[in-house]
């Protein structure tokens, strides 16, 4: 397997010639956030089988990323989801969705995706009426991947992720505070353990920074992902931590 962190939490996950790409953002502006760290991703980030989305704020159900997407790529979704697809895209993209919930499974290519539950804010946000349960995914190919999305710790967690692999865990945020829901550096290694995973990619990080923020606590831009790594030596220091630039890619074994 071969995992591509793009930023933030946009990953392709790549096995037995399958191709997924984890919440899109494949540009250099988030409303008014912007790329900080890095060129926008190459077109190739948007090669792929299918797309995990795992809610519906803007840095994750990123709609503007959506042309960037293959155009026969499968989307899947919160239960919920497409309905606000179809109204801001239309049918093209919302005719794609395929709506999960927790426990949920699909299976794409060679490889097959459970969704497990994510302890986040389910909202659109701001001035949206549209919600839907938070996802984080399960990837089983060889080797297994919990992509968490947005999560905070909940006791749930290694019940419905079970023992993977890879983990891929979301340890800071996009801007100077980090609200409930999130996991920090410390609960990221804590979600990791309870996971089982034998190796960790710290995502959610160190990419987008809101316009004209720089230096206010510029040490939680890139600082995350270090701490996130000593962290977890100091949880389990048998688990390998890569800690990735955007565009590095790492193979994982199984």
């Amino acid at each position: 397997m071969r995992v591509t962190w793009w930023g933030h939490a946009t990953t392709t996950i790549e096995a037995n010639g399958t191709r997924l790409l984890t919440d899109p953002v494949l540009t250099s502006r988030i409303a008014h956030l912007r790329r900080r760290r890095g060129p926008a991703p190459a077109p190739e980030a948007g090669e792929c089988d299918a797309v995990l989305i795992s809610h519906l704020h803007a840095d994750h159900l990123h709609l503007t990323s959506f042309p960037f997407i293959s155009p026969d790529a499968a989307l899947v979704v919160p239960r919920g989801a497409a309905r606000l697809i179809h109204a801001d895209r239309g049918p093209q993209y919302s005719d794609r969705c395929i709506e999960v919930a927790p426990g949920n499974q699909v299976r794409i290519g060679s490889l097959e995706i459970t969704a497990v539950t994510a302890h986040h804010d389910g909202r659109r946000l701001p001035w949206s009426s549209y919600s839907a349960q938070p996802l984080g995914y399960r990837v089983d190919g060889a080797p297994s991947v919990w992509f968490a999305g947005d999560t905070d710790l909940y006791d749930g967690l290694a019940a419905e992720a079970g023992q993977v692999d890879l983990a891929l865990v979301p340890v800071g945020g996009w801007g100077p505070s980090l609200g409930p829901g999130h996991l920090d550096p410390v609960r990221a290694a804590e979600a990791v353990r309870r996971v089982g995973a034998s190796m960790a990619v710290p995502v959610h990080f160190g990419t987008f920074w809101p316009i004209g923020c720089d230096w206010i606590k510029p040490e939680l831009f890139l600082a995350p992902g270090d701490r996130f790594k000593t962290a977890m030596t100091e949880v389990d220091p048998a688990v390998k931590v890569e800690v990735l630039v955007p565009g590095q890619t790492v193979e994982v074994g199984g």
